[in-house]
C-alpha cells in the first residue's frame, strides 16, 4: 500500500509573531508543484497559531496547522486550568493537527502515557488529527528495550480507539537521543524500529490499519540525510525540529 508521507515542522519554543509570519510565507512561496506529492504541517508555538493560520489562508495553501500540544480536559469537561489551551480552541482557530506525547513533554512536564491516551480522545473527539510521539532514551536504547518501550508507548497511546480514527493517526518515532543533538539514527535502525511500530498496530488493529497509518522519524533529520531516510520503505516522512526553522533547509525536506 502506498502512503502519502507527511513532514510536520515543530517550531517549539521559537519564533515571535513577526517571525511566524515571515518564516511561513517564505514556506508556502516554496510550496510549488514539484512539493505537492507529501502533505505539510506547520506546528508554531500557540501564539503565533492566528498569525500562521492567516498566511496559509490568504495564500490558499495546501500546507497545514499544528499545534504543539493541548491541555487534557476533565472527563467533567471543566475550564478551570490556568495557562493551559484546549482542543476546542485549537479547532476554533484552525488547527488540523496536534502533536502529542513528544518527548520533551514527557521528559519535562510530566506527560504520562494515560495523560497522552485522553489527549488523543480529546483531539478526535473535536476534529483534531493526533501526531503522537514514541521513542526511547539512550539509557532505554543500551539496555536493549527499544522494542519493547515503543510498542507498550503504541499500544497505550491508541487504546480505546476505533480502528477508523487509528488509519486518520500519525505516529512519530522520534528517538530521544537523537533530538537536537545532531546525532540521528541510522536509516536500517530507524525503519526497523518504524517496523516494530507498524507491527504493533497490526497485532491490535489488523494488516490493513497497519498498512494505513502513518509513521514518520523524527529525530535530527535535515536536508543531508532526509532522501535516505524516507527512501526506507517503513517511513512515511518527518517530524522535523531546527531544519523546519529554515525555510530552505524545511522545503528540500518536503521535496525528498
Amino acid at each position: 500500500m502506498t502512503r502519502r508521507p507527511m513532514v510536520a515542522g515543530n517550531w517549539k519554543m521559537n519564533m515571535d509573531t513577526t517571525q511566524a509570519v515571515n518564516l511561513s510565507q517564505m514556506i508556502s512561496d516554496r510550496y510549488e508543484n514539484d512539493m505537492d506529492e507529501a502533505d505539510v504541517v506547520l506546528c508554531p508555538p500557540f501564539i503565533d497559531l492566528k498569525s500562521v493560520r492567516n498566511v496559509l489562508e490568504f495564500d490558499h495553501s495546501k500546507i497545514m496547522l499544528g499545534a504543539q500540544n493541548v491541555y487534557q480536559l476533565m472527563p467533567e469537561g471543566t475550564a478551570a486550568a490556568t495557562g493551559e489551551i484546549s482542543v476546542e480552541m485549537l479547532a476554533n482557530v484552525g488547527c488540523d493537527y496536534c502533536i502529542i506525547g513528544h518527548s520533551e513533554r514527557r521528559q519535562y512536564f510530566a506527560e504520562t502515557d494515560e495523560t497522552v491516551n485522553k489527549k488523543v480522545h480529546s483531539a478526535f473527539a473535536h476534529g483534531l488529527i493526533p501526531i503522537i510521539c514514541v521513542g526511547e532514551t539512550l539509557a532505554q536504547r543500551e539496555e536493549g528495550i527499544t522494542r519493547a518501550l515503543v510498542e507498550g508507548q503504541t499500544k497505550a497511546a491508541l487504546k480505546g480507539l476505533p480502528v477508523d480514527d487509528v488509519k486518520k493517526c500519525i505516529l512519530a518515532y522520534e528517538p530521544i537521543w537523537a533530538i537536537g543533538t545532531g546525532k540521528t539514527a541510522t536509516s536500517g535502525d530507524a525503519n526497523e524500529v518504524i517496523g516494530y511500530i507498524r507491527n504493533t498496530v497490526n497485532e491490535l488493529y489488523g494488516r490493513e490499519a497497519a498498512d494505513a497509518i502513518r509513521i514518520q522519524y523524527g529525530g535530527s533529520m535535515k536536508p543531508a540525510n532526509a532522501a535516505e531516510l524516507m527512501a526506507m520503505p517503513e517511513i512515511d516522512g518527518g517530524l522535523i525540529g531546527g531544519a523546519s526553522l529554515k525555510a530552505k533547509d524545511f522545503s528540500e525536506i518536503v521535496r525528498y
